[in-house]
């Protein structure tokens, strides 16, 4: 059987997120569960997939959330995302990254525009060959780095 199992960890936005699932119910069963990404409350192997977009830039501790993810999913699951990244062809703006994360955060709830994703990614064990490098096109210039595809838990 397939389900989707959506994760959100401010309370609020889960119960909007409920509101909008009980007006247009998808497909699939669906359930939201109230969850941090550095804390998931599954069983080792859970997942066949699991989606993040623009998620890995704003959690607090990214190296414990790339491992939840890479416990939750089964042995070769894939791990779709697009995410913002620190810019490694662009020096100068890596820089730049580097100076305006604080105050970017605190406009952008928590995200951090330079950090090295796909590295975290592969120290959790995740074959990150298959992610590309790209640009968000109308994104402000320190977010418009990002990574995007699967990577494959190990």
């Amino acid at each position: 059987m397939t389900e989707l199992v959506l994760t959100e960890p401010d309370p609020h936005m889960a119960r909007r997120l409920e509101a909008k699932l009980a007006a247009t119910p998808p497909a699939p069963p669906t359930e939201v569960v109230a969850a941090g990404a550095e804390a998931l409350p599954f069983d080792d192997g859970s997942f066949d997939t699991v989606v993040s977009t623009l998620v890995l830039c704003s959690v607090e501790d990214l190296e414990r959330t790339t491992a939840e993810i890479r416990r939750v999913l089964k042995p070769g699951g894939n791990l779709l995302l697009i995410e913002h990244v620190r810019d490694g062809d662009n020096p100068n703006r890596a820089r730049w990254q580097d100076r305006l994360e604080r105050p970017w955060g605190w406009v952008a709830a928590g995200c951090h525009p330079n950090r090295d994703t796909r590295a975290a990614l592969a120290a959790a064990g995740f074959d990150v060959a298959a992610l590309e490098p790209g640009e968000l096109p109308k994104a402000g210039p320190i977010v418009r780095p990002t990574i995007s595809g699967a990577a494959i838990s190990l």
